[in-house]
């Protein structure tokens, strides 16, 4: 069954890219969607978008150790939307079930107390095109070294295909181009199109950004494709980066293995004071377990 999880900003709950808490009285609604896709929407409370921002594929539901009447739907494949899609446009829901209800200002009330709740598949496949809809325009295809789209994105619109859609949508969400063509995009723009150790900021003709988006743990580790597992780095940063011949310290200080980077490299480095180029918004600064493997790493390359 295909869900929308609701995700709360300072809840109380303990969310990640990775699981998502929930209380019992939504066990059912959970174990259902095991094996199957979901959607995560911010509701307004707390200052959320009121949007759907996030796909990811639920794998299995755990009690929660720690708090009794409390459980984990641990999910795999998460992917954040580059285009947070809104949950009402112009008047008309997202939502098929929600536009049902005769009076609008009645939808609020069907919605509470249902942070877990089913979604017809046509509306998923459409929340998730429109939540990638910048990665997968042509026009973006050279900026996100897409320039032959893996996948085919151009769907059968006669009535019995419902099911034909739906799978080529989750291939797309599960396509290893579209994900990282989707995580160049959300971490050059956190980033500003500027390289973290740098500071250069360098576009050329095409309109695509001279940075990388590295990750920090990578894909074959566990690592997610979220902005807070990405860094935007020069192409040779980069190199020196996955070979963990620099790295982060917990204060957002570079560290460098000098016996191993030339010094002609290490010039065009930031300086010590100013300290790595990072996000405006600090909610999407580098996540310290990532940093912490990282330089676990780093640790282990340079001795």
């Amino acid at each position: 069954m295909k869900a929308v999880f609701d995700l709360k900003r300072n809840s109380g709950y303990k969310d990640s890219e990775g699981r998502y808490h929930f209380p019992a009285r939504y066990l059912e609604g959970a174990r259902k969607a095991v094996g199957d896709w979901v959607l995560y929407r911010e509701p307004r409370r707390n200052g959320g978008r009121r949007a759907y921002v996030a796909a990811a594929r639920v794998i299995s539901v755990e009690p929660d150790p720690e708090r009794a009447g409390h459980y984990y739907a641990h999910v795999a494949d998460y992917l954040d939307f580059p285009t947070p899609v809104p949950f009402v446009n112009d008047g008309r829901y997202a939502e098929t079930l929600l536009r049902t209800i005769v009076d609008p200002s009645r939808v609020g009330q069907a919605v509470q107390g249902k942070s877990i709740r089913p979604i017809l598949i046509e509306d998923f496949d459409d929340i998730v095109l429109a939540g990638l809809s910048e990665t997968l325009d042509p026009a973006n295809a050279r900026k996100l070294g897409l320039d032959i789209l893996p996948v085919d994105v151009s769907f059968p619109t006669h009535m019995g295909m419902a099911e034909a859609v739906d799978r080529r949508v989750e291939q797309i969400l599960l396509n290893r181009k579209v994900r990282d063509a989707t995580f160049r995009l959300e971490v050059c723009r956190a980033y500003g199109d500027t390289c973290a150790v740098t500071g250069l900021r360098i576009i050329n003709g095409g309109g695509r950004a001279e940075v990388q988006a590295a990750h920090i743990k990578p894909v074959a580790a566990g690592g997610p494709d979220v902005v807070q597992n990405g860094i935007a780095l020069s192409a040779t940063v980069h190199w020196l980066f996955d070979r963990h011949l620099i790295s982060i310290d917990e204060n957002h200080r570079l560290l460098v293995a000098h016996n191993r980077v030339p010094s002609e490299l290490r010039n065009l480095f930031r300086p010590d004071h100013q300290g790595l180029h990072l996000p405006s918004d600090p909610r999407l600064w580098p996540n310290p377990a990532f940093l912490a493997h990282h330089r676990n790493e780093f640790a282990g390359a340079i001795h």
